[in-house]
């Protein structure tokens, strides 16, 4: 189970200034939009954590869409499972 990450940081997000919708477009060129905004944005980093960490499908998270998100959790399982398990030595 994953940890729950807080959510304090998101009173800090440039997304507060804008409409919800923006951050949740039908398009690409709505991603390029949104993703703009993120780009400035002093909280994108613990966005990007949260919607990783909480497997958030939709909308545009720390400056990342959906599809980007896939790319990044799918790398990081390859490279977890290419890892071996550090196991405790045998006495």
């Amino acid at each position: 189970m994953s940890e729950k990450l807080g959510t304090e940081w998101m009173e800090d997000g440039d997304c507060r200034d804008h409409p919800p919708e923006t951050f949740f477009p039908s398009d690409g060129i709505g991603v390029l939009i949104a993703q703009r905004i993120c780009a400035e944005c002093l909280v994108q980093e613990e966005c990007l954590d949260y919607a990783v960490t909480e497997r958030i499908d939709h909308g545009v998270w720390g400056g990342t869409s959906e599809r980007q998100r896939r790319r990044m959790i799918k790398k990081r399982q390859r490279t977890a499972e290419a890892s071996p398990a550090e196991l405790p030595e045998a006495e």
